[in-house]
This record gives structure tokens, C-alpha cells and sequence, in this order.
């Protein structure tokens, strides 16, 4: 049975999610945590996607995105991902995929990006939120992106 094709709709915001191999971690220590964002604020600009705003945990990553073109999100996930694992099994010297399948996509409306985004910072205690750019709290960094609309997120 084929996949079914993805719906990327130009100046949509999707919500992506890409989630660690059988669920288990993909982020180990704090320098993944560093390097993954840092990467994914070169592939945004070299895609031209908007980061509306993200959340690492330790065994997977949301993201909220909207590209000026259909292709510009998967060549964002595509080009992360791949650099990302090449990091990771050169770090800790092991081998396979990282990634559990493909990243899941789903379209967000456009009205409801703040509520959307809260829903997601509102997952992690509210004690527990990030207070100025980004803060690890046990195993989940969250952050607030400069790069697309000021968020909560």
C-alpha cells in the first residue's frame, strides 16, 4: 500500500513532529539539545520557512512551521534530520537510523496558531516553562523563536 501524500500548502502553518526510533530517545545530553536547534535555524533560513515556535523533548521534537512553498518544509525536515543523525551516531558511535519513519505533518489553522502553540507549552507544568530563551527541564528544552511571530512557545 503506497503513502498517502502530504498536504503542504503554501503560507499554512503545519505542525510537524518527528519522533526517536521505537519511541526511545533521540537527544542524549545538552550539546544535542544545542545542536539540533542550531541547525534548525540554518535549514529554516536556507529554506525560508517561518519557526513559529518548538519544543525538544527527549524522545521527539514539535514544530511549528508555514513555508512560502509546498516543498520548502520537507527539505527543512529532510536536511535537519539527516545531519542531525550523522551527529548523533558519529557523537555516540552507533549506527542506524535515528528516526522513528517519517516526520508526521498536519495542517493548523491559521487563526488558531497562539492556542495551538500554548496547548503545546501548556503540556510541560507550568512552574516548569522556559522564562527567558530556551531552559532544559528534565529532558525537554523549550523555546522562543526570534526567527518567525513572537510566541509563547
Amino acid at each position: 500500500m503506497p503513502r498517502r501524500p502530504r498536504i503542504h500548502l503554501p503560507g499554512f502553518p503545519l505542525h510537524v513532529v518527528q519522533r526517536g526510533y521505537k519511541r526511545d530517545a533521540c537527544f542524549f545530553a545538552e550539546e544535542d539539545y544545542l545542536a539540533y536547534r542550531e541547525w534548525l535555524g540554518e535549514a529554516r533560513q536556507a529554506t525560508a520557512c517561518a519557526l513559529h515556535g518548538y519544543v525538544q523533548m527527549r524522545k521527539h521534537v514539535h514544530g511549528l512551521l508555514s513555508a512560502p512553498e509546498s516543498e520548502a518544509v520537507p527539505r527543512l525536515m529532510i536536511s535537519l534530520g539527516r545531519r542531525y543523525v550523522q551527529y548523533i551516531n558519529k557523537s555516540y558511535r552507533r549506527t542506524g537510523t535515528l528516526w522513528d519513519s517519517r516526520y508526521q505533518s498536519s495542517l493548523v489553522q491559521a487563526d488558531s496558531i497562539y492556542s495551538f502553540v500554548s496547548a503545546i507549552s501548556n503540556s510541560i507544568p507550568c512552574a516548569q516553562r522556559w522564562s527567558m530563551t530556551r531552559r532544559t527541564i528534565a529532558g525537554v528544552v523549550i523555546g522562543r523563536t526570534d526567527w518567525g511571530r513572537r510566541t509563547h512557545c
